[in-house]
């Protein structure tokens, strides 16, 4: 298959600043991927260059292409490309209710969607993922009311409507208590198990699942290091990126870090 990114080369200006310098990184389907690093690495930039939000600067030597294409229709990505991201969550209308956003995900809009206009599979499909999420006593209910950890659920829901090949996250525990975010942590490394590809965004080492092997550690656009965990989630390679002294600790199968 396809990988789902190919950059070769490839620069990302936001403004004036240089967000990526000539990145070169492939993320093969079936291998889920962290990327990690401080605010300002770039991060966001290559999430956004993912889902064709950015486009990168063009120079005859660089290459980007998303799932073997280097152009797409946004609308057929979305087919293939499910995202999670904070972004995203508070874009909906505080009343929109869970199951207006999980609906929506067919439609690709944002809570605005008329039911009558789905077939029973779709119908089925929302029903089933809100059951498997353990959500579904929550679908009428207006995400104002909602905790943070039940909005993100429903997210992912929808993220899953077309059942994608791929799946992004984008500081996917931000704003979480601790159950939710073991809960949610649980529900990624499910997913991972059941074949799905994640490619999650983030600069907290610890809410990277076991499931995810492969780290890819970003420093101001640049790759600092690419491989599995225990190459790449050093105490001297995370000391580095952060620019504080880290020692790293390791329990079932989760990293974290701590002042050296």
């Amino acid at each position: 298959m396809d990988p789902i990114l190919s950059c070769k080369n490839v620069t990302v200006f936001r403004g004036k600043t240089r967000a990526l310098d000539s990145l070169n990184l492939e993320i093969a389907s079936g291998q889920s991927t962290a990327i990690v690093g401080p605010n300002g690495a770039g991060k966001s930039t290559l999430l956004k260059l993912i889902t064709r939000e950015l486009y990168p600067f063009v120079e005859p030597a660089s290459e980007l292409k998303i799932f073997g294409e280097p152009r797409w229709n946004v609308w057929e990505l979305r087919y293939r490309l499910g995202i999670v991201s904070l972004d995203l969550q508070n874009t909906f209308f505080p009343d929109t209710t869970g199951r207006k956003v999980v609906l929506s995900g067919f439609v690709t809009t944002l809570g605005h969607v008329n039911e009558t206009d789905l077939t029973e599979d779709q119908m089925k499909r929302a029903q089933f993922l809100l059951a498997d999420l353990e959500i579904e006593f929550l679908q009428d209910k207006p995400i104002r009311k909602m905790s943070t950890g039940q909005q993100r659920r429903f997210l992912l829901a929808r993220a899953l409507v077309h059942d994608p090949e791929a799946l992004v996250f984008d500081e996917p525990t931000a704003g979480l208590d601790l159950a939710s975010k073991f809960h949610y942590l649980r529900s990624v490394g499910q997913l991972i198990d059941r074949g799905k590809t994640v490619v999650q965004v983030t600069h907290h080492v610890d809410e990277i699942p076991p499931e995810i092997d492969r780290v890819v550690l970003l420093d101001r656009g640049e790759i600092l290091a690419d491989g599995s965990k225990p190459e790449v989630l050093t105490a001297e390679n995370l000391s580095q990126l952060f620019g504080v002294g880290v020692r790293v600790v390791v329990e079932d199968g989760y990293y974290r870090a701590l002042p050296a």
